[in-house]
């Protein structure tokens, strides 16, 4: 029977009372799930998107902020790398723009171009590899540890053995980041480096960025000593360029450039520019042989440094490339650079004339060139009207905006459970902690549901004169905070010899003063004419505990199996105190692991996924003590 009856409803203060209640209802849901709505938009963002509190992620419907988090994930959040790419000067993934007006007919030359292997390997990088920022384990990385782990059964000491590397799981695989643009760095030739660049082989154009020499020439080299401003480096070259786009690195040195055009050539060539993109004009062989001379003074001692078996300086051939390394790279550097002599310090060095940029944009126009043979062609069949050769670069923006366009679907899918999956492989892969939560979090159930029941079952049945002396001990064990009693028990199990095993983590609170207080008043509600009935039909006390206590009190049994697992899933500090061993940790502390070195995202996905199973329990249990409470009530 409803307490407020149909008539009494259609008064007005009534019905103000109802509206009332209702709106506060209401209040008090949209202050439970917005918050839950922004720890779920927060398991999906990455360092574009971090400062968005939106309660739905606006990638979901916007294509401008998935194009962010789409470039973001391909420069592998590098913003210098796609500054250097693009030739642009974004300050930030966050302001990032669509192209404007791309061009269809430059884009698909540039395709053409990519498909016919126009370009060596080391001249890309595969994106989605690294994430600096967000950290967290992007698509392309996780692709290749998951075809690692089929080619070894999951063996991370066979991956080590066969390929060299020293992982210790599979979760601190990790690839060696690209940049082939400066000085220092060289593509590694070890067995592991092998096994991506196989990979890498196979992935599409869409999913890399091609390395600009012009563009790093200009972001990292200009700029900086010049400013940003146009009109400071027109100002010291005495040029007139509108902007840093009409600046240009000539394949070769530029003789009839301004002076310090010239140098700011010479000295980028000589001591930045990698040596993958700088080869030596073969009129230069005189010099490199005059060099070798110089430096080993007898071809004896040459060859025995470089394993070779010349006869004589003059059969040497010049290397027009950059040797893959040795003495033979070291000695091609310095003359490069520039070597003196010991005595006499004479300078060896190649002469800027004979010094050549073969750079991927280089290599791009000379491609166009051959292609369509005049500029005038070229800008009649792609429909471009650049004024000289020189102002054409590879156009990867827009390149990179039609392969977004095309897998907006699948990048949706990918941004909303990338953290998750983190999450998942990290717990799956990293250790023993399912199996150890799954295992600890039953047992403590199970000992619960039994030594709880007990206690209060003897108190309950059987009157002793200290019962009450013993339900205040039990009280004022709930006065202390486990905290305070951590240090003693760990003293004492260390004691025992029992860390670092399950009886460590199960006996400190295999018995509970709450649980046994609430199932004692709970036993005691209990109709003494039950036990009396059953003593007449000759039950045992085992047969009455067990058939009509444990029976009659499934809600309570589900409250103390609810709290029982909500202690022992959250158990954190406790477990990692008793049980330092790394094969003995639960759950809780391995994402504890994977928080401290993750991303906001990845710990809010990890926070989610904790909740999860304590969500499945509670709804398990929630039928069961709904009943405890609805069924007496009506009856």
């Amino acid at each position: 029977m409803p307490i407020i009856s149909s008539v009494g409803r259609r008064a007005p203060r009534v019905r103000l009372l109802v509206a009332g209640i209702y709106a506060v209802l209401v209040l008090g849901s949209v202050t439970m799930v917005y918050p839950l709505l922004i720890m779920v938009a927060g398991s999906t963002k990455s360092g574009v998107d971090v400062s968005d509190f939106s309660a739905i992620p606006r990638f979901l419907y916007s294509d401008t902020v998935l194009y962010r988090k789409h470039i973001e994930g391909l420069f592998n959040e590098s913003l210098d790398a796609m500054n250097m790419a693009y030739d642009s000067d974004v300050a930030s993934f966050e302001v990032l723009e669509p192209p404007a007006n791309p061009n269809e007919h430059l884009v698909a030359a540039w395709r053409e171009f990519l498909d016919r292997g126009g370009l060596a390997e080391h001249a890309s990088a595969l994106g989605y590899t690294g994430t600096i920022v967000s950290r967290t384990v992007p698509r392309e990385l996780r692709l290749f540890k998951h075809r690692l782990i089929a080619r070894f059964d999951g063996d991370v000491d066979a991956l080590n053995r066969e390929l060299g590397t020293e992982f210790v799981t599979w979760n601190s695989l990790f690839v060696r980041p690209e940049d082939y643009t400066i000085r220092r760095n060289r593509p590694p030739e070890d067995r592991y480096a092998m096994a991506f660049g196989e990979f890498k082989g196979e992935r599409g154009h869409g999913t890399r960025y091609v390395f600009s020499i012009e563009g790093f020439y200009k972001r990292l080299f200009l700029k900086p000593q010049y400013t940003r401003a146009i009109e400071e480096y027109n100002r010291l070259h005495g040029t007139a360029h509108a902007s840093y786009r009409e600046v240009h690195l000539p394949p070769r040195y530029p003789e009839s450039a301004p002076g310090k055009v010239r140098e700011d050539w010479e000295v980028f060539v000589r001591n930045t520019l990698n040596l993958l993109w700088v080869h030596v004009d073969p009129a230069a062989a005189d010099v490199y042989r005059t060099f070798l001379r110089a430096k080993y003074g007898t071809i004896a001692q040459l060859n025995e440094r470089y394993g070779t078996q010349h006869g004589a300086f003059e059969e040497i051939p010049l290397t027009t490339e950059a040797p893959t390394g040795g003495v033979q790279l070291s000695d091609w550097e310095s003359l490069i650079a520039g070597w003196h002599e010991a005595e006499g310090g004479v300078l060896h060095r190649i002469a800027p004339e004979h010094l050549v940029v073969a750079s991927p944009d280089i290599r791009f126009r000379e491609w166009l060139t051959s292609r369509y043979g005049t500029l005038a062609d070229l800008n009649r069949d792609l429909g471009t009207a650049y004024a000289s050769m020189a102002d054409i670069l590879p156009p990867q923006r827009e390149f990179h905006w039609f392969e977004f366009l095309r897998d907006r679907k699948a990048l949706r899918l990918e941004f909303c459970t990338r953290n998750y999956r983190t999450v998942l492989d990290y717990m799956v892969f990293h250790g023993r902690g399912i199996f150890n939560t799954v295992v600890y979090c039953s047992l403590a159930i199970v000992l619960a549901l039994i030594v709880n029941p007990l206690a209060a079952y003897a108190m309950s049945r059987f009157r002793m004169p200290t019962t009450y002396k013993i339900l205040l001990f039990l009280l004022l064990t709930m006065a202390f905070p486990p905290m305070v009693t951590q240090i003693p028990v760990f003293l004492m199990l260390r004691q025992f010899g029992l860390l670092n095993t399950f009886a460590a983590l199960l006996l400190p609170g295999m018995a509970n003063g709450y649980s046994v207080f609430l199932l004692k008043g709970f036993f005691d509600s209990l109709g003494q004419e039950l036990y009396e009935s059953a003593q007449i039909d000759g039950a045992s006390e085992w047969v009455m505990f067990w058939n009509i206590t444990m029976a009659l009190s499934k809600p309570i049994l589900a409250v103390i199996a609810l709290n029982t697992f909500t202690m022992a899933y959250s158990n954190f500090m406790f477990a990692l105190l008793l049980c330092q061993d790394e094969r003995m940790w639960t759950l809780m502390v391995w994402l504890y692991q994977l928080q401290r070195r993750s991303g906001l995202g990845v710990v809010y996905a990890s926070l989610i996924i904790a909740g999860i199973p304590t969500l499945l329990v509670f709804v398990f249990c929630q039928n069961i003590i709904m009943r405890g409470i609805v069924v007496p009530v009506e009856k």
